[in-house]
C-alpha cells in the first residue's frame, strides 16, 4: 500500500544521506581549453609540485620529506611508480615496509599535498632498467615499449594489480590524485609505436574511468612530441633552467594549442655518473627560470628531493658508452640526499611566495647527523691471545674498533650458491639463469699450460658490466664493458679461473636495446675460445639476511687482500641513531650492508661519490650494528670505515677531509 511504501522510502533517503555524509565529497579536476588552465572542483587552478621518489627514501622518513615540501610552499607532489620494485618476479607482489605505496600515498593526503601519478609501466627515473623488471627479458627476443603480445600480456597483469589501488584515491572518487602520466618521454624511445599508447590509453581508461585527467610527458624537442603524444592524453613537456621558458612551452602548444602550460620535469640539478665530475646546478638560475615560467602561468613540476639508489636499484645511461650512475641520488636538489634544507630550497620558496601564500609555521630542521667516528676493520687473528673473545673485549682494541672476518669470495660459493652451479657449454646471461640484479660468478678451467702469457679476451659489447678475474684463486684484474676487455694471464692446465660478473645496473635511458646482464659472449685465450663453465647464481643478500657472515667464522684459503672477499665487524652507537655517511678510506669498489641492509655500491677509487649515506632507521641502539663489506677489487692493509656528519660527494672535496682526519 502507499503507507507501507512511505516509511521505506524515508528509510532508503536516510541510508542514502548517511551514504554520502560518509563518503568524501567527490571533485572535479578537467582541463579549461578556453582559458588555458586546470578547473579544480569548477575554480581555475594551477599546481606547483615537486617530485619525491618512496622508493629511494626510507620509509621513516618519508613524512619529514613530504612535511618540508608542503612547507616549502608546493601544492603537489609527483610520484613515480617502479613496476620492478613491486613485482620482483611473474605474478609475485611486494607492496610491504619501504614498498608500501598505498601507505606513501596516504601521507600524502594527511599532509595536504595532492597527487600527480606517474606509474609508468616506463618511468626512466635513472632508475635499474627505468622501472621495467628484467624478467620481461628471460623472453630474449621481447621488443620493450611496444605492442609486442609477450610485453602486453606482462604489462596487463600489472596493471590490474596497481590501478585498482589508485582509482579510490583518484580525487573524482574523494582522493587527492588529480591526474595520472601515461608511459614516460616515449617520444625518445625509438618504437614511436602509436597500437602501444593506444593500449595503454585504453587500459587506463577501462582501469581507472573515463574522468581522470591522463597525460604525456616528452621533450620539448617537436620530432619527440610527434612520437609522445596521442589524441586523448594532454601533452606536456619537460625542460631545465637552461631553456627559454617561452619558446619550450612554444612546442607545447603546437601539439596543445589550448589549454594549461605544463612543465612536467624542471630540472633542479643533475645526476652522477661514477668517473665524471659532480653535477651541481646554480641556485639563481634554478629560481629564475622557475620565476620565468610562473610569470607565463604555467604549472611546473620539479625535482625536490632525489634520495638514495640503495642496493642494486641505480639504472645507467647509454650516451655513445656505457655510464652507470652513481649510488647517491642527491641530484643537487633543493632537500638534499639525507633530507636537508638547502639554500636552493629557501630560493625557489622565495620565488614560489610571490605567486601563492606560503603555509604558516617554520620549515623543518635538517635531520640530525652523527660522526660515530673510525671504525678498523682488523683480521680476527689480530685479537691478542686468541678469538676467544670478540675483538672489543680486547684491552688494546680502542672505543669503536671491531672484529674482522674475512673471507674470499671464492670460498664461501657453497653459501652463497646452496643449489649449486648450473653446467653450461658456454656462458649463459644473467636473464638466462633467471638471476636479476648483484652478481654471478662464471668459473672452467685453463685449457692448456700459459707459461708465457696469453690474453684472456672478450668480444666486444659482452661483458656487462664488470667482470673481475682469478686465476687458482689469485686475483688478476678487471674486465669492464666499454674499457678494458682483455688481460695477461699465466696457469698450468687444468687451473680454476673465475670471473666474477658484476651487474653495474641496467640501462634507463638513452639505448634502445634490451641490456642483457652477464658474459654475453664467451671468453677466449690467445683467440681460442673457452668452454664447459659452470655458473654460480650468487644470493649474497639472502645469506647476509641471514646473518651468515657474522655467524661463521670463515677460513681464508688465501692470504692475499686483492680480489673479490667479504669483511665484517660490528660497532655500537652512544645511544642514538642519527644519520651518517660512511667512507671507504683506501678501498677501491664494493658493496655495504648494515644490519642486512643493502646501502648501495661505493667507489671511491673512480668517484665523484665518496661517502654512502646511512639513514639512522637502519642502525640499531643498545645492541651492535653488523656490518658486511663485499671489497671486489682490494682493500687496504688497515681496512676500516670512516663515519662522519656530512657527504662527499665529489672527489675533489676528498683531499681536505684527508687532511683533517
Amino acid at each position: 500500500s502507499a503507507k507501507m511504501r512511505l516509511p521505506a522510502l524515508a528509510l532508503l533517503l536516510a541510508v542514502g544521506l548517511l551514504r554520502t555524509q560518509a563518503s568524501p565529497p567527490a571533485g572535479s579536476f578537467q582541463l579549461d581549453y578556453e582559458n588555458n588552465c586546470f578547473r579544480k572542483d569548477g575554480a581555475p587552478f594551477r599546481y606547483i609540485s615537486g617530485s619525491i621518489h618512496y622508493a629511494r627514501v626510507p620509509r621513516p622518513a618519508w613524512r619529514d620529506r613530504l612535511l618540508k615540501m608542503y612547507m616549502s610552499g608546493l601544492n603537489a607532489v609527483q610520484v613515480y611508480v617502479p613496476w620492478n620494485y613491486h613485482e620482483p618476479l611473474p605474478g609475485v607482489y611486494d607492496f610491504a615496509g619501504d614498498r608500501d605505496v598505498e601507505a606513501f600515498l596516504d601521507l600524502t593526503a594527511e599532509l595536504g599535498l595532492l597527487v600527480i601519478l606517474r606509474p609508468g609501466p616506463y618511468i626512466c627515473a635513472e632508475w635499474e632498467m627505468g622501472g621495467l623488471p628484467a624478467w620481461l627479458l628471460w623472453k630474449p627476443d621481447i621488443v620493450l615499449r611496444s605492442s609486442d603480445p609477450a610485453y602486453l600480456a606482462a604489462l596487463d597483469s600489472w596493471l590490474h594489480v596497481l590501478l585498482p589501488k589508485i582509482k579510490p584515491r583518484l580525487y573524482q572518487h574523494g582522493g587527492n590524485i588529480i591526474s595520472v602520466q601515461v608511459e614516460n618521454e616515449y617520444g625518445s624511445y625509438y618504437a614511436c609505436d602509436y597500437g602501444y599508447l593506444r593500449h595503454l590509453l585504453g587500459s587506463f581508461r577501462v582501469l581507472l574511468g573515463s574522468e581522470v585527467l591522463l597525460f604525456t610527458t616528452d621533450d620539448s624537442r617537436v620530432e619527440e612530441l610527434r612520437c609522445g603524444t596521442l589524441p586523448g592524453l594532454y601533452a606536456t613537456v619537460d625542460f631545465g633552467p637552461g631553456f627559454n621558458a617561452t619558446e619550450a612551452f612554444g612546442a607545447q602548444r603546437q601539439v596543445e594549442p589550448k589549454g594549461p602550460l605544463v612543465n612536467s620535469e624542471y630540472y633542479t640539478g643533475w645526476l652522477d655518473y661514477w668517473g665524471e665530475a659532480h653535477a651541481s646546478t646554480s641556485s639563481v638560475r634554478v629560481a629564475r627560470g622557475l620565476e620565468d615560467m610562473l610569470q607565463l602561468g604555467a604549472n611546473v613540476n620539479y625535482m625536490f628531493h632525489g634520495g638514495t639508489n640503495f642496493a642494486y636499484w641505480s639504472g645507467a645511461d647509454f650516451k655513445n658508452q656505457y655510464k652507470p650512475v652513481t649510488t647517491s641520488y642527491d641530484y643537487d636538489a633543493p632537500l638534499s640526499e639525507a633530507g636537508d634544507p638547502t639554500e636552493k630550497l629557501f630560493a625557489i620558496r622565495t620565488v614560489i611566495s610571490k605567486f601563492q601564500p606560503l603555509p604558516v609555521g617554520p620549515m623543518p630542521p635538517a635531520t640530525p647527523k652523527y660522526a660515530y667516528g673510525q671504525v678498523a676493520l682488523r683480521k680476527v687473528s689480530t685479537c691478542p691471545g686468541g678469538c676467544a673473545a670478540p675483538a672489543w673485549h680486547c684491552p688494546s682494541a680502542p672505543h669503536l674498533s671491531l672484529s674482522l672476518q674475512y673471507a674470499n669470495l671464492l670460498d664461501v660459493l657453497d653459501v652463497l650458491c646452496p643449489s649449486g652451479p648450473i653446467q653450461s657449454q658456454f656462458p649463459l646471461t644473467f636473464e638466462a639463469i633467471k638471476q636479476a640484479h648483484g652478481f654471478v660468478l662464471y668459473r672452467t678451467q685453463l685449457p692448456r699450460d700459459l707459461l708465457d702469457p696469453a690474453a684472456l679476451s672478450a668480444p666486444p659489447h659482452s661483458i656487462c658490466d664488470r667482470g673481475y678475474v682469478m686465476v687458482q684463486q689469485e686475483y688478476q684484474g678487471t674486465l669492464e664493458r666499454d674499457g678494458q676487455t682483455a688481460l695477461r694471464v699465466t696457469g698450468r692446465a687444468g687451473d680454476t679461473l673465475d670471473v666474477l660478473l658484476e651487474n653495474m645496473g641496467r640501462i634507463s635511458f638513452g639505448a634502445n636495446i634490451s641490456d642483457f646482464k652477464g658474459l654475453l659472449g664467451n671468453l677466449s685465450l690467445d683467440s681460442s675460445p673457452l668452454s664447459n663453465w659452470l655458473i654460480y647464481p650468487l644470493a649474497i643478500d639472502t645469506a647476509i639476511k641471514q646473518g651468515w657472515a657474522h655467524t661463521a667464522l670463515p677460513k681464508s684459503s688465501s692470504r692475499t687482500r686483492a680480489g673479490p672477499a667479504f669483511y665484517t665487524g660490528t660497532f655500537e652507537t652512544p645511544g642514538i641513531t642519527w644519520d651518517t655517511f660512511v667512507k671507504f678510506p683506501g678501498w677501491s669498489k664494493g658493496q655495504l650492508w648494515i644490519n642486512g641492509f643493502n646501502l648501495g655500491r661505493y667507489w671511491p677509487r673512480r668517484g665523484p661519490q665518496q661517502t654512502l649515506f646511512v639513514p639512522g632507521s637502519v642502525l640499531h641502539v643498545g645492541c651492535p650494528n653488523n656490518i658486511t663489506v663485499l671489497e671486489l677489487e682490494g682493500a687496504p692493509p688497515d681496512p676500516f670505515l670512516l663515519f662522519l656528519d656530512q657527504p662527499l660527494f665529489n672527489r675533489t672535496l676528498s683531499c681536505r677531509i684527508a687532511a683533517t682526519e
